[in-house]
């Protein structure tokens, strides 16, 4: 199984999602995590702050835009395009909103036995990374679960992709706005038995096998 869970955007083991990737490998970029903010808002910041797809292009990848909404309602169409996928790669924003269009869409249906018989990586970052765990209780307090988009249904799902054991808890003790409410979250979790794993940003959780690993973040 091979997964690249970081906390902020490609952590401090980019070389290792590269190869994990593979020479030229298709990499879709799902940033539905994001669907709440106005589309001009998200074009400027692509273009100014960072743009995901370019960042993977620029090591020499087939990165395009995975749009989750475009398969809304339509598994059999997602599952011919993750089939010519090699990695998925989620980005950061609401994790509920995420968590939604991969309902939605059937991708907690599809990708996750496509990633146990390795025949797809996962990776993500922030809320990409969130989901990746087994449930998203906790993690409220720091994002919120009635954030919608337009087409999106409004419960909340509180389960995760099950890729991993323990919730992720992004951002923790790091120089991010979402610090505090990242040790707010795991304390609760503590307190309430669920297994998780904090990262600070730099931070990676790296499994290329039978293995999850951490992968710390340049001090």
């Amino acid at each position: 199984m091979r997964l690249y869970l970081a906390s902020w955007r490609t952590g401090d083991s980019f070389a290792e999602l590269v190869r994990m990737a593979g020479p030229g490998g298709r990499v879709g970029v799902i940033a539905n995590a994001v669907d709440f903010i106005p589309p001009a808002e998200r074009e400027a910041y692509r273009r100014r702050v960072h743009d995901p797809v370019a960042e993977f292009e620029a090591h020499g990848l087939a990165a395009y835009d995975l749009d989750l909404r475009t398969y809304f309602r339509r598994p059999e169409a997602l599952l011919a395009e993750l089939e010519r996928t090699t990695l998925t790669w989620a980005t950061g924003g609401n994790a509920f909103l995420l968590r939604r269009a991969m309902r939605q869409s059937g991708f907690d249906a599809l990708a996750p036995g496509l990633v146990w018989a390795g025949r797809l990586a996962y990776g993500g970052w922030s809320a990409g990374a969130c989901v990746a765990g087994p449930t998203l209780r906790g993690l409220d307090l720091m994002d919120d679960p009635a954030v919608l988009a337009e087409g999106y249904a409004p419960e909340p799902v509180w389960e995760g992709l099950g890729l991993i054991d323990g919730a992720v808890v992004p951002h923790w003790r790091s120089d991010h706005p979402e610090a505090e409410a990242a040790e707010a979250a795991a304390v609760w979790m503590a307190a309430n038995r669920i297994p998780h794993r904090t990262l600070r940003d730099g931070d990676v959780l790296v499994q290329n096998g039978e293995t999850l690993e951490l992968h710390a973040g340049r001090p």
